[in-house]
């Protein structure tokens, strides 16, 4: 594994937002989903369920609900939780985290693929997660955690990190790295 090809991909993962208008093909939509379920979940439950969305009419209603989601991509993926396969109420407490680890593979996943993403929120925000939920017809027992919008970008961005020693600290907070 050339691991500074895994750096490269972290550093270049950029939130972009502008877009062409080229279509996200099948095939980069499966790869962004395996590696969305390559990702470590709390006593591995994979909890974790994508609903993609290509339709037009629906991309633009997500748009109308999301504040900063006016993004005019064509695919949006939305990372859920379906909350009914937890057998212990203590482990259903990090779905959170669980799709937010997939969201970031699927966020590495599409600059691999030479694609574009934003991460847009819906939890936990109370006035749009039951929007979201309508709109992508969510049975109650799932929750949307956000909605990525993807596409082949229309801007570029430069690779960076923002690694700050100032907030790093050795063995207690407020000790100096």
């Amino acid at each position: 594994m050339n691991k500074h090809a895994i750096f490269e991909a972290m550093y270049a993962r950029r939130s972009i937002r502008k877009f062409t208008d080229e279509p996200v093909d099948d095939v980069q939509i499966e790869e962004m989903l395996k590696a969305a379920m390559a990702a470590p979940s709390a006593t591995n439950t994979q909890a974790w369920r994508f609903l993609v969305v290509q339709d037009a009419a629906k991309l633009d209603s997500i748009r109308k609900i999301l504040p900063f989601g006016k993004i005019n991509a064509p695919l949006a993926i939305s990372v859920c939780a379906d909350m009914s396969i937890f057998k212990r109420p203590v482990v259903s407490r990090f779905w959170v985290q669980d799709c937010s680890a997939a969201t970031q593979n699927i966020l590495l996943a599409a600059v691999g693929l030479g694609l574009g993403a934003v991460w847009c929120g819906v939890h936990p925000i109370p006035v749009i997660e039951p929007r979201i939920h309508k709109l992508l017809g969510l049975p109650a027992n799932v929750k949307a955690l956000n909605i990525i919008f993807i596409g082949h970008p229309a801007e570029e961005k430069e690779a960076r990190t923002q690694y700050d020693a100032k907030k790093v600290f050795r063995d207690q907070y407020g000790v100096d790295w």
